[in-house]
């Protein structure tokens, strides 16, 4: 029986990979000794700062489907659609790499990256260090932490451990408590999900409301909720560096069109 995506929540999505990850008995030692060998990563934070000296750079998102809407593009091909965002003058592209409730892979991932020189955010729920490690032998650039997904403690020590294997850390909140949680640790890369992770539901205003409160020497990523000229236009005004689009983009005709709209 096919899942309802539009009654997840985001304990649901956590249980399962930390499920997962108490049935991973791999050596840590052995992945971080591999993970060391992989070639340098492509600047994503640094390409955020430099494309938005010119324009609100994007975050490209590669996105099969969606907990709130199902299935988004049948035909996705992950190499196809990451030149397609890279000619259209994306900065930075997203793949969600989550298979059970999002349908991607580490494949969609490796193969986007493959196609294209940009840099490479793996999206996913992390929540241990062989995570990280894994994100790194799929040759990602970044990785995301949801501070609602993580206790502090966790939090710190995937940051820090992430940052010394060369990995930029998206650090994922939804208000001012978890902003306070996210600066406290030493985040420089600071994302602001619109989207209720509990109800999926999207609040446009989430993310100017909280950009005062977030210190100018951080990079300021709004995530989720972005469909419009307008709706990047505040957002640019209200200081952001890049905006995260993902439904809006797999799910246009015309993803050029779409995009250059975007970059306001």
């Amino acid at each position: 029986m096919a899942r309802d995506f539009n009654f997840l929540y985001l304990d649901e999505i956590l249980a399962q990979h930390r499920a997962v990850a108490s049935r991973d008995t791999r050596s840590l030692s052995e992945l971080i000794d591999a993970a060391k060998t992989v070639s340098k990563t492509r600047g994503f934070a640094i390409r955020l700062v430099e494309d938005s000296k010119n324009a609100l750079a994007i975050i490209a998102e590669i996105k099969r489907r969606s907990p709130s809407r199902g299935l988004l593009n049948r035909d996705l091909e992950p190499q196809v659609i990451a030149e397609q965002y890279k000619d259209a003058g994306a900065s930075c592209i997203s793949v969600l790499t989550d298979s059970e409730f999002f349908g991607g892979s580490v494949e969609d991932l490796q193969s986007a990256r493959k196609a294209v020189e940009l840099p490479v955010l793996r999206k996913d729920f992390t929540v241990s260090l062989n995570d990280i490690c894994d994100a790194k032998l799929m040759n990602a650039d970044c990785i995301l932490l949801i501070v609602a997904a993580l206790e502090k403690a966790e939090l710190a020590e995937f940051h820090n451990f992430a940052s010394e294997l060369g990995l930029d850390v998206l650090v994922e909140i939804h208000d001012e408590p978890e902003l306070d949680l996210a600066l406290e640790i030493g985040a420089k890369l600071i994302g602001v999900n619109q989207r209720n992770l509990k109800t999926f539901e999207v609040d446009r205003q989430r993310a100017v409301s909280i950009a005062k409160k977030i210190p100018s020497d951080v990079v300021r990523v709004a995530e989720s909720g972005v469909r419009t000229r307008d709706d990047a236009l505040q957002l640019r005004d209200a200081g952001y560096h890049a905006v995260l689009v993902g439904e809006t983009l797999v799910t246009s005709k015309n993803i050029a069109m779409t995009l250059d709209e975007l970059r306001v």
